[in-house]
């Protein structure tokens, strides 16, 4: 299957160090083709996804409500509640969790944990086996818990009310999460390379940044898989092949 074949998905890139990376590769690799926009080079965030099959949100430094600090972000919460509410497939990573949650009635703060960086374990609830997107990661990935990459400092406090959490974790407990039915969110990071996560930590003068990596480094592999198992269960719900398809019925 090549690109495009299924249709293209909105990308919203909040920086440079920030892209798609892995999950956008695998996206591609799935039959999808990706339009990226970057609205802090100051591309427009379009208003409309009549043109999209698909809206994925990613990461960044600010926190998501800052608009002073990156003034698009006003349009992308509104482009989110859109997407709710057309019923169309949507992941929201990191920052774009955050972003899906506040936009849809939800809760975001500093994190009362602190920073959560590096490696660590999620768990799938038994309530993600029947979830159009999340079982079928867990099918891909096998066990409930999942090795993903962490670094964010702000954390979903309250999600929205037509919200249902998915996946968890011990430091902050919101790691997966619906809204709606075609919505998703992940407080981790799938999109990630080993490379890009370096960048990160170098950024922020990560305290430990040698073990952090020791454990990045060693589960490049995993890594790949998780990326390339989050962008199959979204092309699945695009592709209406799983009982997410709900965009086009009714």
């Amino acid at each position: 299957m090549t690109a495009d074949e299924l249709g293209q998905v909105l990308v919203v890139e909040h920086e440079k160090g920030c892209p798609p990376a892995l999950f956008g590769a695998a996206l591609t690799e799935s039959g999808l083709g990706l339009r990226v926009v970057r609205p802090y080079r100051g591309e427009p965030v379009p208003t409309e996804l009549d043109d999209f099959a698909g809206l994925v949100v990613l990461g960044g430094v600010m926190a998501a409500w800052e608009d002073e600090v990156a003034p698009w972000l006003p349009a992308v919460r509104s482009l989110l509640a859109r997407a709710v509410t057309e019923r169309v497939p949507t992941l929201g990573i990191c920052l774009g969790a955050q972003l899906l949650a506040l936009a849809c009635g939800g809760r975001v703060e500093r994190g009362a944990a602190g920073l959560e960086v590096g490696l660590s374990e999620v768990t799938a609830l038994p309530e993600a086996d029947a979830d159009p997107y999340f079982g079928p990661i867990g099918d891909r990935l096998g066990l409930p818990h999942w090795e993903v990459r962490h670094f964010h400092g702000d954390a979903v406090t309250e999600l929205p009310p037509d919200a249902e959490l998915l996946v968890t974790g011990k430091t902050y407990a919101h790691q997966g999460f619906r809204v709606g039915e075609t919505a998703w969110a992940v407080q981790y990071h799938p999109e990630v390379s080993g490379d890009g996560f370096q960048d990160w930590a170098r950024n922020g003068a990560l305290r430990d940044l040698d073990d952090v990596m020791s454990a990045i480094r060693a589960t490049e592999p995993t890594q790949e898989r998780l990326a390339r198992a989050h962008a199959a269960a979204l092309a699945q719900v695009i592709g209406g092949t799983g009982p997410g398809a709900l965009r086009w019925v009714g």
